[in-house]
């Protein structure tokens, strides 16, 4: 160990990941050592960019005490992602800790499907020609090339504006994703946890002028919506508690740090799932388009939910596992 530390006598990065490896590797994790460079990574504040240039240089003492807390915290259980305090989801870096759920894959599917149905509606409400949705990457290219002018013979044409929920917003990677992702809608997150919703305040802080298009609001589902918005979403995204309570089959990395509240809903784990349903129809805009994820093994029972509550076009989406994860279904047109 000794030529690895610089001539000052001080311990290098590069000494401190070979050490999280092992010992991660000790406590039985199985990717042990893409865990320690992102815990290295962090405590030393660089980026996957910099990671490299950093290995051989001397650790800070603030530097050292992070770290040996967070490779302390992991190796005790806690989930990585509220070990770093950070964790991405599509386009952005959302601040997490054990007040929301860890934004995960099967989430990132939602969302996707969530922006494909507003570009549907883009272009419905555009009168079918084909109006492609705004995006933050089309602005940016936009803003790049200045303005183009519309033909003299053209009048100016607006973008549709958008209205979408997300309900049981957590940390808030659904909406702000939706508001980040696409110019043209608005987002209403919602959720019952006062303490969630703190840590969606703190990403929405993050986001930048999307930012603006996003409210936020505590309460139960559609109690937590406006009144005079009833009937008038275009999209009402969820990944809602799915978890029947009581049941041992979450791992324990999930069970001990994730918030209750967001995993479990009632005996059968489909409780939150039939409400929202239910009351979809009285909350989107005709042909608007409800979007959940589900659990494994609950497609046939969430589908027939969709259609008893009066829904159409009930379809689901698979997973990057293969797993049917994303139902969505819309309101009659």
């Amino acid at each position: 160990m000794d030529d690895l530390m610089n001539t000052d006598g001080l311990v290098s990065w590069r000494v401190l990941f070979a050490e999280a490896t092992e010992r991660l590797a000790a406590a039985g994790l199985n990717s042990a050592a893409v865990e320690a460079r992102r815990i290295v990574a962090t405590a030393a504040g660089c980026d996957d960019a910099a990671w490299h240039r950093e290995l051989d240089r001397p650790a800070t003492r603030r530097g050292v005490a992070s770290f040996d807390s967070m490779l302390g915290r992991r190796i005790a259980g806690e989930p990585l992602q509220y070990v770093l305090g950070s964790w991405g989801f599509r386009t952005l870096d959302l601040f997490v800790d054990r007040r929301v759920l860890i934004p995960r894959p099967e989430t990132e599917v939602v969302a996707g499907r969530a922006l494909e149905e507003l570009q549907c509606r883009a272009e419905e409400s555009a009168g079918g020609g084909g109006v492609p949705l705004r995006s933050s990457t089309q602005a940016r290219v936009s803003a790049a090339r200045g303005p183009t002018p519309p033909p003299p013979s053209a009048a100016p044409r607006r973008a549709p504006v958008l209205l979408a929920a997300d309900l049981g917003c957590g940390s808030g990677a659904i909406g702000l994703s939706l508001a980040a992702e696409c110019l043209d809608v608005e987002v209403i997150c919602t959720d019952v946890s006062a303490d969630a919703l703190a840590v969606a305040s703190a990403n929405l802080a993050g986001l930048g002028r999307p930012a603006q298009r996003v409210r936020l609001a505590e309460g139960s589902w559609y109690e937590a919506l406006p009144g005079d918005l009833r009937g008038r979403f275009d999209v009402i995204v969820s990944n809602p508690p799915y978890i029947a309570e009581g049941s041992d089959s979450l791992p324990a990395e999930i069970a001990d740090y994730e918030p209750p509240v967001a995993l479990y809903s009632g005996e059968s784990g489909q409780e939150a799932t039939g409400e929202i349903l239910a009351g979809s129809t009285n909350w989107l805009a005709p042909g608007g388009a409800v979007i959940l994820e589900m659990a494994d093994g609950t497609s046939d029972r969430v589908q027939d939910l969709a259609h008893s509550s009066g829904l159409v076009d009930v379809s689901v989406r698979r997973d990057l596992a293969g797993a049917e994860r994303v139902l969505v279904a819309r309101r009659p047109g």
